[in-house]
């Protein structure tokens, strides 16, 4: 005598593989749909430093960053970019002065989608301070 499967055991592999396309695809759907173009903004305080970093619409390509510094004046100011996940670390940019305490980054190349982080190194005569900042960029 043999015994046939039901027709339910047959539909569970069906609906799980339905259900992690979908969440597929809605990861997907959501890392490249068109972020809304506004300006992100964070803070971080350290030592004699307060730093404030901003990007405008983050994404692949080049990308400026503006960083305000409160407290002390720091001599140097550099933006490095690093994916952790995908083992990506790339150069320093410098930060060039624009006024006191505001310096402005050329563009800086992110040549992926994805989370990465961003640190903001500032060395002056009040010491050295490093300022990660997380960055989702679409």
């Amino acid at each position: 005598m043999t015994i046939e499967p039901s027709t339910v055991d047959r539909r569970k592999p069906a609906l799980l593989i339905s259900v992690v396309a979908v969440l597929v695809a809605a990861i997907v759907a959501w890392l490249v749909w068109p972020s809304s173009g506004g300006e992100q903004v964070q803070r971080s305080t350290q030592g004699p430093y307060t730093v404030q970093m901003s990007v405008e619409d983050p994404h692949q390509g080049g990308n400026v960053f503006a960083v305000t510094v409160t407290g002390a004046a720091p001599e140097v100011v550099t933006v490095e970019p690093v994916m952790p996940q995908m083992g990506h670390a790339l150069a320093p940019s410098p930060a060039m002065a624009e006024a006191p305490g505001r310096f402005r980054t050329g563009d800086v190349l992110l040549p992926m989608s994805g989370q990465w982080e961003i640190t903001v190194s500032l060395r002056g005569p009040s010491g050295a301070t490093q300022h990660v900042f997380p960055l989702l960029v679409k």
